[in-house]
């Protein structure tokens, strides 16, 4: 004992045992002969040797003595924390079991009710489907003469099975689905992932789809990341699993996936245009190196490809991407027993790039204005069918990646799926458009250097577009000036966004006055016309006929004053304006918009006030005869037919008077007849005169054109006047040669039965009456004149008898009124 007591008990905890230990420390039995059971550190061990105890309880009961009561209560206290730890951890866990089990459960019932709603197509229609290969697709006229067919840019040549290289059949199988010759067309472990993932809002991964999903996928379903689609391909799947054979399946899927760019550059799908595209050989022929790298591709055709979209080879760095790819696809042949280990490591150490095709150049077909335009609306129709064909709820076109996916999935289908799309373009009028183009463009030229130029030719009561200018030459200028390039609409605006509501809200009538007195904008700076700062009070006839700046400035504001949405005019009409509260808005400052909208302005106008979206799109059919897309009209009104009425029997003023546009003078000297039609319209020029704009309507049709340069240079200062007076003549007579009842020359505008008619006073604009001028009662009558109204009436004559004009104005134009009598 005595030895016992010079031993200082804290040294025991110089041991630091680990807990595993501690547990193992039986402190009644424990003979230090069992030490090594514990597992100790040799320096650990040595210091306990040297203790020589019998058992750890002797050392307890020789050190109790030394040890108060505060101590052991400390060494309870810990031994009680230490068991409710341990406690809440196991109760830890068994909370996230129950979560887990949760989870699962609502995952398969979230899965069990999307099966639900799936219906299993028939054998015969699932298999045709999925045997359908490329077709080409084709634009047409209205009249079904062929505009051109879309480009694939994909080559395929399908083969049969035992045209394919058992190699290549291997290897595809080693590393995009080894379990494919035992399971039933989906693997149920990756089904349970998916669903878990999507009931989670983490998203669908796209891993683990064997290669009957594949296939369903790239055939039929599309590669949207919608749980929905999923739950489609999963039902596909297995019932394509009991319709096809597993060699069936697997051909097919060889003949369809895509395999990257051919040594041309041109995209390629299917194993054999791959072996020979890559490799020169057919896909019978191939090697295992070589059906190594093939089936390496799929994952990421493009990035793989050992070409560039010019056909050239890539960087090595590049390169080494597709490379890497085919080591692994070896190394799964090994791993999955197809190849023996001296097999694996000869072919792993061959350097399958000197087997590459040497680079050549592809013959590329030219399209023109109509090509692209006419795709480009025909992808934004097929999107709209494929989400309605697969119900994509709103709530999922959030997601950018399904947006996308639907895009991208439309492009695919337009350019592989055989469809016919028919445009609403007039094969006579369109060519005969291009002609005068080339043939009259050249009068536009003013010194200032080649002026573009960009046309619109719509049918005002459907919005079809029929006809188009997109530039002067597609292979000197690629920018689509009918429909992409924007550009401020200068004073051929005033109609739409100031005059239009106007009248339409009865705050003015046809015989309206509009101050042209000089004024400023707030800033200071003065409002000219052509350096003119201003006149007297004219009426909104004359100010439309020489397009005065200012009428159309006090008009809008006056429309701001009452507190009129003219923002929900204009965005009724398609138009996107972010700030309405410029003062020069209503002389095109702040507003930047294309030809073809712009013609979709004046439409409404001639339509009675009805917009009517412009389309190019009339219907697409797929290859059995499915009309899959067929245009709905979609009209607004924006108007009333009394505002679009007086509106459109103004408009004829600025073409009849010659004031801002001499084109029907020019038209008169090409074709009399033809001048003598009902036309209306508006000149707009900006500032500095980088735009010029004449816009015209028959009853019948709009024709919209502006001309200008792409860099916003000037234009000489009587371009518009004269020169784009001259082309838009000629450009009226083509059209009107290659098919006379276009343009319905023989049709006439006329005012609606809902216009309100009244005589008012010449001088004012409104009724006879007693108004006090300057302190005294003046009883106001003179000379009169018919105004129509849309709505309200005329009033009786006030003091402030115009649309804007300052205090100063007034004084001036009452003295002009009474001094006239």
């Amino acid at each position: 004992m005595s030895k016992w007591k010079k031993i200082d008990f804290s040294k025991i905890k110089q041991l630091r045992l680990r807990k595993p230990d501690i547990k193992k420390w039986k402190w009644e039995t424990f003979r230090l002969d069992r030490l090594k059971q514990i597992k100790l550190k040799k320096p650990d061990l040595t210091k306990l040797k040297a203790l020589n105890f019998a058992s750890v309880k002797e050392i307890i009961q020789a050190q109790r003595q030394k040890m108060s009561d505060k101590d052991f209560s400390a060494w309870d206290i810990g031994s009680v924390f230490l068991r409710t730890f341990k406690l809440l951890s196991n109760f830890f866990y068994i909370i996230l079991l129950l979560v887990f089990f949760l989870g699962a459960g609502l995952g398969f019932g979230y899965l069990a009710s999307q099966v639900e709603s799936v219906k299993v197509p028939s054998k015969a229609k699932l298999v045709k489907e999925v045997n359908t290969l490329t077709r080409i697709s084709q634009i047409n006229y209205s009249n079904g003469s062929l505009i051109s067919k879309i480009d694939t840019d994909l080559l395929r040549t399908p083969v049969k099975s035992d045209a394919i290289s058992d190699n290549v059949k291997k290897a595809v199988i080693a590393t995009e689905d080894e379990n494919f010759k035992e399971h039933q067309g989906v693997v149920p472990k990756a089904v349970f992932r998916a669903t878990i993932g999507s009931l989670l809002g983490v998203g669908e991964s796209s891993g683990g789809s064997t290669l009957t999903q594949q296939l369903i996928k790239q055939q039929i379903l599309g590669d949207d990341p919608t749980f929905k689609r999923k739950t489609k391909e999963i039902i596909y799947a297995l019932a394509l699993e009991r319709y096809m054979s597993k060699d069936d399946i697997l051909t097919d899927y060889l003949n369809v996936s895509p395999f990257g760019r051919n040594n041309k550059g041109q995209n390629i799908a299917g194993v054999e245009e791959a072996a020979r595209g890559i490799f020169n050989v057919s896909a019978k022929q191939l090697t295992v190196p070589q059906a190594a790298y093939i089936a390496g591709l799929p994952q990421s055709p493009i990035a793989y490809s050992p070409y560039r979209a010019d056909g050239r080879f890539k960087s090595k760095e590049d390169l080494a991407l597709g490379l890497k790819r085919a080591q692994n696809v070896l190394y799964n042949m090994y791993r999955t027993g197809v190849l023996s280990k001296e097999d694996y490591e000869s072919y792993r150490k061959y350097d399958i790039s000197k087997d590459f095709r040497q680079p050549e150049t592809a013959q590329s077909q030219t399209h023109d204005f109509l090509y692209y335009s006419a795709m480009e609306e025909a992808q934004k129709a097929m999107y709209q069918y494929l989400i309605k064909r697969d119900k994509v709820s709103s709530q999922d076109l959030k997601n950018d990646t399904t947006k996308e996916a639907y895009q991208k999935l439309a492009e695919q289908e337009l350019r592989l799926g055989g469809y016919t799309v028919k445009t609403t373009i007039n094969q006579k009028v369109y060519a005969a458009m291009q002609t005068a183009v080339q043939q009259h463009g050249g009068s536009l030229d003013d010194g200032t250097g080649r002026v573009e130029v960009g046309n619109v030719l719509l049918n005002n009561e459907t919005g079809a577009v029929i006809g188009f200018i997109g530039g002067r030459d597609y292979e000197t200028n690629q920018n689509n000036h009918a429909f992409d390039t924007a550009r401020s609409p200068g004073s051929s605006i005033k109609p739409i966004l100031a005059y239009g509501p106007a009248i339409d809200q009865g705050i003015m009538g046809s015989a309206s006055i509009v101050s042209n007195y000089p004024t400023t904008y707030s800033s200071g700076q003065k409002i000219l016309h052509v350096g003119d700062e201003g006149t007297t009070m004219m009426t909104l006839q004359e100010a439309l006929n020489k397009s005065w700046n200012i009428p159309a400035f006090w008009t809008y504001q006056t429309l701001l004053e009452k507190g009129v949405d003219v923002q929900s005019y204009m965005e009724k009409m398609g138009y996107s304006i972010p700030e309405y509260n410029i003062e020069s808005l209503p002389l095109g400052g702040g507003v930047e918009t294309t030809v073809a909208q712009q013609s979709n302005g004046y439409q409404t106008i001639a339509n009675g006030g009805v917009y009517q979206p412009y389309y190019m799109i009339e219907q697409i059919t797929a290859s059995d005869g499915t009309v899959v897309y067929k245009h709905e009209s979609k009209p607004v009104t924006v108007y009333s037919k009394a505002a679009a009425s007086i509106m459109s029997d103004l408009l004829k003023g600025p073409i009849s008077s010659g004031d801002t546009t001499t084109f029907k003078s020019k038209l008169g000297a090409i074709n009399s007849g033809l001048a003598n039609a009902d036309w209306t319209g508006k000149t707009g020029t900006t500032e500095n005169y980088s735009d010029v704009w004449l816009v015209l309507s028959t009853p019948q049709v709009t024709l919209s054109g502006w001309a200008g340069h792409d860099d916003n240079t000037s234009l000489a200062s009587m371009t518009g006047y004269n020169n784009n007076a001259q082309y838009m003549a000629q450009l009226v007579n083509a059209i009107n040669q290659a098919d006379p009842n276009v343009l319905g020359t023989n049709r006439r505008f006329g005012l609606d039965g809902s216009v309100i008619k009244a005589e008012v006073l010449k001088s004012t604009g409104l009724k006879p009456a007693t108004v006090n001028v300057n302190g005294r009662s003046v009883s106001l009558d003179g000379d009169k004149v018919t105004s129509y109204w849309a709505k309200n009436g005329p009033g009786d004559t006030t003091y402030k008898f115009a649309i804007g004009g300052t205090d100063s104005d007034y004084q001036k134009a009452w003295a002009s009124i009474l001094g006239s009598r």
